[in-house]
């Protein structure tokens, strides 16, 4: 191959960190080409020298090559132009090195019969892949194979940034949920994804039910440390026009073709999208953390320590507390208000959604106070003034039992939600406080709400009630259950079911038909009390 004179005016302009671009073959990948499989290649420093990635090839027999390369270069080489003193030789190859080449590719026969031994002492010495080829091939044909593969995947990583940028535009012209565009995260990158706020507060995450407990658990400490030095993580602010509303966090997985960190910042415009159309209202907080609450509700959590690692993470002591399951009904409750009232008894709340059953405005309310704060009734109602607010006086705050513990607290919450479903004491004006002492029968309905056997009970002692309603659009359910709520004083009944008095008399008669009983009697109506109850539970 012949000598030419190489100038820095034909040098390719090419970013200089080869490394952090894994879209880029290796030069392990490079050998496995046919147009170098054909040269018979041997590997002389190979191991994790081939990982090196190859960002262009360049073929040079000149020995002043190295002050033409960038770094991430692949050499090609007859050596016919190299020193012919060893130690100058030595130096050639400290110099390439020093150049950030990736690998050294030299062809025997042509200058070199043998690899000069101290060509491969100096690229051992410095873990610079060595191989030699023992066959001529044409090295403009290596050399558009290798660019060919460098410039299709750069385009492929344009057309995946293109992609990842639309799919995230979309969903923030959209409005989604800061939750799915996490979910849309995850997915993407097929790695484990968490948005957090300023005070390093999980407000949603994508991560497998396996690795939740353990990535959660101590999460402020844990992220934290990541800000410090995140090492494999990723960290991209959540920001726009100078204002900084959280971090978004990626744990380590696969490449992405658009680079991991592209499509992270991508997620996170999104959110910052979302955060300014929202203006003041922190809809973040409000919707993870209603969803946390009706998640727990509904069972959608792999296991006690994996839930009680992400309350935690979002802002909710478990772990030393005294949590109560509490809900608040009679008047719009905003979660902000919640969790300030609950920070002035030094807890902190979690807000859900309004539970099936319980009528009107309402949420149910996880609160988490500090092992030495009693949530006594003079401590619960002003609770339940600071986060009800001017409707406190039309409120019933449902309390359920002190609790230790997940497990505890779900049945606390529980208990609450049948307390204020049960309805049947919201009379008269002021903000009302019950608890399940005060209703011994819901009490002991939630702790044995899924027995089989009660849930028969309820089938058998009301099904032609239920039956007569399915088919006609009936009231006789909810006239029962007045009646029952107002045993001994049927004018009350009448009122509460909305009823003429006449009307509710001939509603009760046909009850009494239907279920062949007397409603007048004691043991009849408390049969009838309980079936009722466990409906009303297993409806939620």
């Amino acid at each position: 191959m012949d000598d030419r004179r190489e100038d820095a005016s034909i040098r390719t302009d090419r970013p200089t960190d080869a490394a952090a671009d894994a879209s880029l073959p290796t030069v392990r990948e490079v050998l496995a080409l046919p147009e170098l499989v054909e040269g018979l290649p041997d590997v002389i420093v190979g191991g994790d020298a081939l990982d090196a990635r190859v960002r262009w090839v360049h073929v040079s027999d000149s020995a002043g090559v190295a002050r033409l390369l960038n770094g991430g270069e692949l050499l090609l080489s007859t050596g016919s132009g190299w020193p012919a003193d060893p130690n100058a030789l030595r130096t050639f190859i400290g110099d390439l090195v020093a150049a950030g080449l990736s690998g050294l590719v030299l062809e025997l026969g042509t200058h070199y019969r043998y690899l000069p031994a101290v060509v491969a002492e100096a690229a051992r010495e410095r873990d610079l892949a060595l191989v030699t080829l023992h066959r001529e091939v044409k090295f403009v044909a290596v050399t558009e194979a290798v660019h060919n593969r460098i410039i299709s995947e750069q385009i492929a990583a344009l057309r995946a940034r293109d992609e990842v940028r639309e799919r995230f535009t979309a969903l923030a012209l959209r409005g989604a949920p800061a939750d799915y565009v996490v979910h849309q995260l995850a997915q993407t990158l097929g790695a484990p994804v968490v948005l957090e706020n300023l005070a390093h507060e999980v407000i949603a995450a994508d991560i497998p039910p396996a690795l939740e407990e353990e990535l959660l658990t101590g999460w402020e400490y844990r992220s934290r440390a990541a800000h410090r030095d995140p090492g494999e993580w990723l960290v991209v602010p959540v920001e726009a026009r100078g204002t900084r509303w959280g971090n978004l966090l990626l744990l380590p997985g696969p490449p992405h073709p658009a680079g991991r960190r592209g499509v992270l910042e991508q997620g996170a415009i999104a959110l910052a999208l979302g955060r300014l159309a929202e203006g003041e209202a922190d809809e973040w907080s409000r919707l993870s953390r209603r969803r946390l609450v009706d998640g727990l509700l509904a069972g959608r959590f792999a296991g006690a320590g994996a839930a009680g690692a992400r309350l935690e993470a979002a802002g909710l002591p478990v772990t030393g507390a005294r949590l109560h399951g509490v809900v608040l009904s009679g008047a719009p409750i905003v979660s902000e208000a919640v969790d300030a009232a609950a920070r002035g008894l030094r807890g902190r709340a979690l807000t859900g959604s309004a539970p099936a059953g319980v009528p009107g405005p309402a949420a149910a309310i996880l609160l988490s106070l500090p092992v030495g704060v009693e949530f006594d009734d003079r401590t619960a109602r002003a609770f339940a003034r600071a986060a009800a607010g001017d409707g406190a006086d039309r409120s019933v705050l449902s309390v359920g039992a002190a609790a230790y513990g997940l497990d505890e607290a779900l049945a606390s919450l529980q208990e609450a939600i049948d307390l204020a479903a049960g309805g049947g004491w919201r009379e008269g004006r002021g903000l009302r406080v019950r608890r399940g002492d005060d209703r011994p029968l819901v009490r002991l309905l939630t702790t044995l709400r899924d027995d089989h056997r009660l849930l028969e009970h309820g089938e058998r002692m009301l099904a032609p009630l239920i039956d007569y309603d399915l088919a006609r659009d009936g009231d006789l359910l909810d006239v029962l259950g007045a009646m029952l709520a107002h045993p001994g004083n049927r004018t009350a009944a009448a009122s509460a079911s909305h009823l003429s008095r006449s009307v509710f008399y001939q509603r009760i008669s046909l009850i009494e038909d239907l279920l062949d009983t007397d409603l007048d009697d004691g043991e009849t109506q408390a049969a009838l009390h309980v079936a009722l109850l466990v409906r009303r539970a297993a409806r939620r």
